[in-house]
This record gives C-alpha cells, structure tokens and sequence, in this order.
C-alpha cells in the first residue's frame, strides 16, 4: 500500500458520510480538502458526513449556486462548489486565499479541478468514482497534511 494513498469503496451514501466523519477526525484546522468527481459521485455526501462529524449548525447542501456555504461548527467548514467557475479568476474574486488558510476551520472544495493552480501544496486530494448505481470508489490521496496513521484509522473507523 501506497504510504499517501488510499482507496475505499462505499456502498451507500451512510458508508460515504461514514468516510466523511472519519476524515474530519483526522484534519488539522486550515486544511484544505480537494474533491473531486462527476455529477451525483458522492462529494457533497462526503461533506455531510463531515460536517456532521463537526457538529455543524446547519444541514449541508450543495452549493452550487451560493459557491461558498459556512457551516459553523468545531471547526468551522467552509464548503465551495466551484462547479459554475469558468476561469481561476473567478475563484481569486471569492476572496480564495482566506479560505484555503482559514485557521479558524477547514476548507472543503468541489470540483477542485477547476481552482487547479491556485490550490496549496499541503491538502489532501479526493477523487470519488461512480463503480455502479450505488457503489463509488474514493481514493483518498493525502499530500502531506494527514499524521502517519491516517490509513489505518480511516479503514478502521470509516464503517456507519
């Protein structure tokens, strides 16, 4: 097994919310979370179950149209969707340099591709994949944000 890598399956999206609690357990405040995946893929899934993990103040949505949703909680999520931008600039007018530092929380993006060049070299890197109607394969790929024993944890704790 890859030292930085990890791939899980998920069967249902409790499963998903499962891996996104355990994942937000395992974050250092001023993370930055890249998700990445196609339509219905499981992303926002994901941060359900992170957010839940941080006893968040309000049910997590996309948020595709208001690019940035907060959700108060222990930390702080700040979720964007950048599904709708068309060029990085558009992400500097989001005021992203706040966000991906924000020491006051973590930050979690969808559709990271799109911000590419502008995401910090410490994150960790999600790629969800449609395996069939409800399965989805997520490689977890940490880029040296996660402490050493992350992939342990993440297996063993990652089950509804």
């Amino acid at each position: 097994m890859n030292q930085n890598t990890l791939t899980l399956t998920s069967h249902s999206e409790s499963e998903t919310e499962a891996i996104g609690r355990a994942l937000m357990r395992l974050l250092p405040e001023g993370a930055v979370v890249a998700l990445r995946g196609e339509l219905g893929a499981g992303k926002t899934c994901l941060v359900r179950g992170m957010a839940e993990a941080a006893n968040a103040d309000a049910p997590v949505s996309s948020p595709t149209f208001t690019m940035v949703n907060e959700y108060e909680g222990s930390p702080k999520i700040y979720h964007l969707d950048l599904y709708r931008i068309v060029h990085p600039r558009e992400v500097m007018d989001l005021g992203y340099e706040d966000l991906f530092d924000a020491p006051d929380g973590i930050c979690v993006i969808e559709w990271a591709e799109h911000a590419e060049k502008l995401l910090p070299q410490v994150r960790l890197d999600i790629a969800l994949k449609h395996k069939d109607e409800n399965t989805r394969s997520i490689q977890i790929q940490n880029q040296n944000l996660l402490p050493p024993e992350w992939q342990a944890t993440l297996q063993s704790k990652s089950r509804p």
